[in-house]
Order: C-alpha cells, then structure tokens, then sequence
C-alpha cells in the first residue's frame, strides 16, 4: 500500500494522561507478523519508551504496584510494552491478569493495543521473509496461524484499540498509533483524509466513505491522464463537473455537526476514505480539497493517497 502524505506532522505523546495525571502504559499485542515491531518502533517515535518481548514475571518491577517508584523510574516517558507468543510465561489470561492489576494502580493509565491481520496475509508474510511461525514449527503456517487466533481470542476481546494492518504501510501504521495515543489536539480529534482505489478495496481504517466515482473522469482526456488530482488542469476538469458543486458542500455540511460530536464522544482519530475507480484523479482531488476546508475549520489534517502510484482512473 502507497502513501503520498501531504502533511507529515503527527502527534508526540506524553508521559502522563493529561486528564487523570497517570503514567500511561501500552500494551502491544496480537497475531505474529502482524506488525508488532513495526508498531513499537512508530511508538517510539511518538516518545514511547518500548520494550520488546518482555517475560511477564519482570512486568511488575517495570510497572510497580501501589504508590510510584521515588525516582519515578518508568514513568519519563510512556511506556510501549511488547508482549506476545514468543514471550515468556505469556498467555491470554496471564496478560489480562497483568492488566487487572495494573488498572489497580491510581498511578497507571494501561490500555492494550492488539494487531491483527488476514490470515492470507500473514501466510504470505511467512513466506516470503521465509521465517517460520512460532506455532508451526512441525506442521503448516496456516495450522500455527489458526492456532494462535484461537489462542489470543480472548485478549483481542478485551483490547482497548485493534488495529487491522492488511495491506497497511508503514506510514499509514504510524498515522493512526498517533491518533489514539498521541497526544491530542487542541479539538481532540486528528483527521486523515485517504484517497483511494476501489479496484483495490475499501481503507481498513476508515470511518468515513466517499465515493466519487460518479464524477466526469479525467483518465479519458489524453492530455490529463498522465497527471494526477493534484494537478490544476485536473482539479479543473473535475470542478467543470455539474454534481461536483452540490456534492462537496453535500460533504461539508455533513461533517460540520459531525466533528464536534465525534470531539464529544472522546474520539480521537477520524479517518475520511474518498474512493474513485483508479485512485489517481477524482479521489486525489476531492481528497485535497477536502483537507483544505477540514482546516479552514481549525482541524489538524493530514493527508494520504493511497493508490495514488499505482492506478489510472
């Protein structure tokens, strides 16, 4: 999956919730090869302190119970935990006993992040890293993948936020670990606006779904099918549509009572998926000119075209 980010800001996370004053703890979890590295190291980027692979018996003298640590060990920066099947002692229960007593603590605000991925993927992870998986050391990928979903069934019901990385980039990945555990904005809500194809399928991630196909396509103008929705020849063509007018201000009188009660709600990340058939014009353009009113609106947006090196419209 491409992502062409028009803004590359993204938001750092602090040691502390800035509403309870607790020291923040996630706990990164899921399928083998479904991004945990990956995860830890974007939350890393965001200020996370991350650990990787930690056995669960060291976890309380990481996270102490009852009152803080007097040298506020742990605490500086927020803490990334990864835990998983190749960790010691791990199990489902174990790790949700951890939790329980973590959320004990008045010093702990502990969430848990699971990352999940379609079975077919993962399979196709292994074989192309040709690393085996932990669970299937004597008998097929796809039995140590099944195996394990049985296994975690109950931590991913329990999970705090999960995140599906199914054709996922890196960037895109980051993007929406910053949503929910960056700190917040000064409205409370991040927005990504995606442009995407929907020969390639729906964004995972999205919350919003725009589908533009039914405007005039600039793929047929010979002169514009090189070119792609942020170039002015196309937004042009696209403008000069009739049902573009009314379908923007459509749009835009949706989203404005939307937004403050998504704020209000404790959201904190909103993703806005703008489809066309290639990827490449209607949707870049829609997507760009979206972002530019989602602005004017005092929203901090960013911006990603999905598709955008792979397709014609």
């Amino acid at each position: 999956m491409t992502g062409v980010p028009a803004d590359s800001r993204t938001f750092t996370a602090s040691a502390r919730d800035a509403e309870t004053d607790k020291a923040r703890v996630i706990l990164v979890t899921g399928m083998s090869g479904a991004g945990k590295t990956s995860a830890l190291k974007a939350l890393e980027d965001l200020g996370f302190e991350a650990v990787d692979n930690l056995p669960l018996s060291l976890l309380v003298n990481l996270v102490p119970p009852g009152e803080r640590r007097p040298d506020g060990a742990g605490f500086a920066r927020p803490l990334a935990i990864g835990i998983d099947i190749r960790t010691r002692d791990f199990g489902a229960q174990p790790v949700l006993a951890e939790m329980e007593r973590l959320a004990g603590s008045r010093h702990v605000e502990v969430r848990i992040l699971f990352l999940d991925c379609d079975d077919e993927e993962l399979a196709r992870r292994y074989a192309e890293t040709r690393h085996r998986h932990p669970l299937a050391l004597d008998r097929p990928v796809r039995d140590g993948i099944a195996h394990e979903r049985r296994l975690l069934t109950a931590l991913k019901d329990r999970a705090d936020v999960t995140i599906d990385t199914t054709g996922l980039g890196p960037g895109e990945l980051k993007r929406l670990l910053s949503g929910h555990f960056g700190t917040p904005t000064a409205t409370g809500l991040s927005v990504v606006v995606t442009s995407f194809a929907y020969r390639r399928g729906l964004p995972r991630e999205a919350d919003l779904v725009f589908d533009v196909r039914f405007l005039s396509n600039p793929h047929y103008d010979p002169a514009l099918r090189p070119m792609d929705g942020r170039n002015e020849q196309v937004g042009a063509h696209i403008s000069k549509d009739p049902g573009y007018g009314p379908f923007f201000d459509s749009v835009t009188r949706l989203l404005k009572p939307l937004l403050p009660r998504y704020v209000a709600e404790g959201k904190s990340y909103l993703t806005i998926a703008v489809g066309c058939t290639g990827g490449r014009h209607r949707s870049v353009f829609v997507a760009e000119a979206l972002a530019r009113w989602l602005e004017t609106q005092g929203e901090k947006v960013a911006v990603l075209h999905r598709d955008l090196d792979d397709g014609e419209d």
